[in-house]
């Protein structure tokens, strides 16, 4: 019995030896295990494909046109035209969208503050038309009864959209999930009019007749590679693939106020380096 306590003692002792020499064992990991943080610091550029909607408001398009257009006209003075209710109204459109962005970081251990410019190329287009018609309860100033159509109508499109923003991300691993706002500005095509149709005779029959004497008058206002300013806001990560290389996915809202109210929502994924 006192041989087979001996023998266990001692395979124990050469067994704790061995393990000793084992840096795993004796707490230390070689750098080959060791999880190294990534370095966002620097410079990079990338490309970008996304989907987005438009919202956009025309409710306030061409508001004033038809009160510009019938100054001092017998219709607009008897029938208040320019105060009718012309409603046009909203529209969502819906595309895809591809660009890129350039920017750069600066870290302090896992935070991480930038700035980066953004810029998508797509086709936004929507428009919107309404369209009123009356016919005068009475004789107008000049002896005639009246009947009136009025027509609005108003197009915008997005072609251009870049971002000037600001962002702020803490590094977990090889995530860097960020935050970001900034200015946003958009290339657009927006046309603006107003068409006033105007029939007239000694009676109500007469005015809404197939033969009566009618005029139209119209206002158009284009306005081609427009300038459109706003701000933006986001969240998005980056993430470390191999070497400089890295992924991205991101949501942007920017709004642009004007003739056209315009609310954008946008998701893109790109791929990027850093130098």
């Amino acid at each position: 019995m006192r041989k087979l306590i001996l023998a266990a003692a001692l395979f124990g002792i050469a067994q704790g030896a061995h393990a000793a020499d084992l840096p795993i064992l004796r707490g230390s990991l070689p750098d080959s295990y060791s999880n190294q943080g990534v370095n966002w610091q620097g410079y990079y550029i990338g490309a970008q494909a996304g989907y987005g909607s438009a919202d956009m408001d025309f409710s306030r398009a061409n508001s004033g046109q038809i009160s510009r257009l019938l100054e001092n006209t017998v219709i607009e003075n008897g029938m208040g035209v320019s105060q009718w209710p012309i409603g046009i109204g909203k529209e969502s459109v819906r595309h895809e969208a591809f660009g890129g962005f350039i920017g750069y970081n600066s870290q302090w251990d896992d935070v991480v503050i930038g700035v980066e410019g953004s810029y998508l190329h797509g086709r936004f287009f929507g428009s919107q038309s309404a369209s009123v018609g009356r016919v005068s309860s009475a004789a107008l100033s000049d002896g005639n009864f009246h009947a009136v159509d009025a027509t609005s109508l108003a197009s915008q499109e997005i072609t251009d959209m870049a971002t000037l923003r600001a962002r702020a991300g803490y590094a977990v691993g090889n995530f860097l999930p960020y935050m970001f706002g900034g200015v946003a500005l958009g290339n657009a095509n927006i046309v603006r009019s107003v068409t006033v149709t105007d029939s007239w005779g000694p009676t109500q029959a007469a005015a809404v007749a197939p033969g009566a004497l009618t005029a139209t008058l119209s206002a158009d206002i284009t306005q081609h590679n427009h300038l459109l300013v706003g701000y933006s806001a986001g969240i998005g990560v980056d993430i470390a693939l191999i070497g400089g290389l890295f992924a991205r996915a991101e949501w942007e809202y920017a709004r642009f106020t004007g003739s056209v109210d315009t609310s954008m929502n946008t998701v893109r994924a790109g791929l990027g380096y850093k130098f």
